[in-house]
């Protein structure tokens, strides 16, 4: 995905550029330290997502967005909260509020990521991505959504288990969770989210994967069992 950032401080476009040369999927075309620099380039290239901040001399972000007749993906980076609101009613991606961390900024553009490869603009053409990444071991790491059997939380981590490895990465249990589709993926405990497929057995108040039992707590068993077996459970007639 091809990005620019808009951003009248020095300082955050430094940590953006640092933030960008992180992952793999993003390729920089140009900063600017205002909106009217950086529309020659919106015109004369294709630009895939923005990083555009609010206040800013001559024109805010907000109003500049409003004069882009075909927008691109874009993303506020702001100290202002109050706005929140005004983006998202203009389809923003997402609204980050100054200093954000890494975790924050890469669920930020996996989502914009999502969005150009579902054609959400155009649903006709939607396609599902069958990946994210993930920052693990100083690294960027593809994930396939079929690769996954379960994903467990580790306090301030996660560990993703998957058909050939388990890594762990600094993301909360949630962030997680809101990437996964519920069709395919189930929270079967407040620490086990697991991928339905790839259940082999259920015993008690355990869900067997693989070499791995995992707890099914009280409270969702009903629910669980219910998902997993919807016309799937085969009984004499």
């Amino acid at each position: 995905m091809t990005c620019i950032i808009i951003d009248d401080e020095p300082l955050a476009r430094k940590g953006l550029k640092e933030y960008i040369r992180e992952v793999e999927f993003l390729e920089l075309a140009g900063d600017f330290d205002n909106p009217v620099k950086a529309s020659d380039i919106l015109l004369s290239k294709q630009i895939d997502l923005i990083f555009i901040d609010i206040q800013m001399p001559k024109i805010t972000g907000l109003e500049f967005i409003k004069t882009l007749l075909h927008p691109p993906q874009f993303i506020f980076t702001t100290a202002y909260p109050q706005y929140a609101l005004e983006g998202f009613e203009l389809n923003a991606v997402d609204y980050l509020l100054k200093p954000f961390s890494f975790e924050r900024f890469l669920k930020a553009v996996n989502k914009a990521k999502l969005h150009v490869e579902n054609g959400k603009r155009n649903p006709a053409d939607a396609k599902k991505s069958d990946h994210f990444f993930i920052k693990t071991d100083s690294k960027l790491v593809k994930i396939k959504y079929d690769d996954i059997l379960f994903v467990e939380a580790l306090q301030n981590y996660v560990c993703i288990f998957t058909s050939e490895k388990k890594y762990i990465t600094y993301l909360t249990f949630k962030a997680i969770e809101e990437n996964l589709s519920q069709d395919q993926f189930l929270k079967i405990h407040k620490s086990f989210i697991v991928s339905i497929p790839k259940i082999e057995s259920i015993e008690g108040n355990e869900i067997r994967i693989g070499n791995h039992s995992l707890p099914i707590s009280r409270a969702s068993k009903d629910e669980v069992m219910e998902k997993i077996l919807h016309n799937r459970y085969l009984k004499r007639n």
